[in-house]
């Protein structure tokens, strides 16, 4: 009796086993298969301006867009992901050094990986979130690399990225965002100047840096960082609604609720968005105090 169960217990370890191997082959293939895809892409060209006015509102930009959190401040690049499980997961060198952007790297490839989350021969770029930014006007885009291109070069050599087994099945589950080009519309055709000013139009705009963590209807939702806290709702029936401008301002500035709690920029990037204008601050409240 005793040998039947082990008989029928081991058999079915089995095919538990040979189940798990089978799907984990399936994610594999799957992601392997997404990431090798090729996109043809029309890339519309803009010109790119290299005056200190426009050099000076990339930098802005770029501050205000939260891509120091990933590339640093002196835009060398860093591992943002070092897990056995999840992977090693890298945002790129984007300055001219060693490890960092070809001297010949053109503004077509620029285009490519800003707009269409693509490399230059049209294979996806990894987690760069594309997404956030191929709304862009030309005018801001435009001025953001010109920035790009103005940083001193530094030299740092970063690691390839690689995909853990738990990366890979978040992947294939679409539960980790690793390739922005699957969520870009590639027909999309921006406008070459947003107006500025306190309105719920120009804070719309801004909202696109929102989208990547509180999801596109801005409601909210799991961190797309596994294990991270989640993205909370920054409709008018969050927070936000209660909040009056001034307190608004104060949490997107300093990180510190009306209520007194502190939070943790891992958590809801305040230091970027301290760099927000007045104006800025207000656009964005105006634009989700009506949602």
């Amino acid at each position: 009796m005793l040998r039947k169960i082990l008989k029928w217990t081991g058999g079915i370890i089995g095919v538990l086993v040979a189940l798990i191997l089978i799907f984990y082959f399936t994610m594999y293939m799957m992601v392997n298969n997404r990431k090798s895809k090729t996109y043809n892409v029309e890339v519309r060209m803009i010109d790119i301006p290299s005056d200190s006015a426009s050099v000076a509102e990339g930098a802005h930009i770029y501050a205000t867009k939260g891509c120091a959190d990933c590339h640093g401040d002196d835009l060398s690049g860093k591992i943002f992901i070092d897990d056995d499980a999840l992977g090693k997961l890298s945002a790129a060198n984007l300055t001219f050094g060693k490890g960092g952007r070809p001297g010949n790297y053109s503004d077509r490839e620029w285009l490519m990986a800003m707009r269409h989350g693509l490399k230059a021969n049209g294979k996806p770029l990894l987690v760069m979130p594309s997404y956030e930014f191929y709304k862009m006007s030309d005018h801001d885009l435009a001025n953001l690399i010109a920035y790009l291109k103005s940083v001193p070069s530094v030299d740092h050599e970063l690691p390839k990225p690689k995909l853990g087994p738990l990366g890979i099945v978040l992947s294939g589950l679409g539960k980790l965002p690793l390739i922005p080009a699957e969520k870009i519309d590639h027909q999309y055709k921006p406008g070459e100047v947003v107006k500025r000013g306190p309105t719920r139009e120009y804070g719309q705009y801004l909202s696109m840096s929102c989208t990547g963590c509180h999801q596109p209807h801005l409601k909210g939702g799991p961190n797309p960082v596994p294990g991270g806290t989640p993205a909370r709702d920054i409709t008018a029936a969050g927070n936000v609604g209660k909040w009056s401008l001034s307190q608004f301002t104060a949490v997107l500035r300093s990180g510190k609720t009306p209520d007194g709690r502190q939070l943790k920029n891992e958590d809801m990037p305040w230091k970027m968005t301290a760099n927000y204008t007045d104006e800025e601050l207000q656009a964005l409240y105006l634009y989700l105090k009506t949602l």
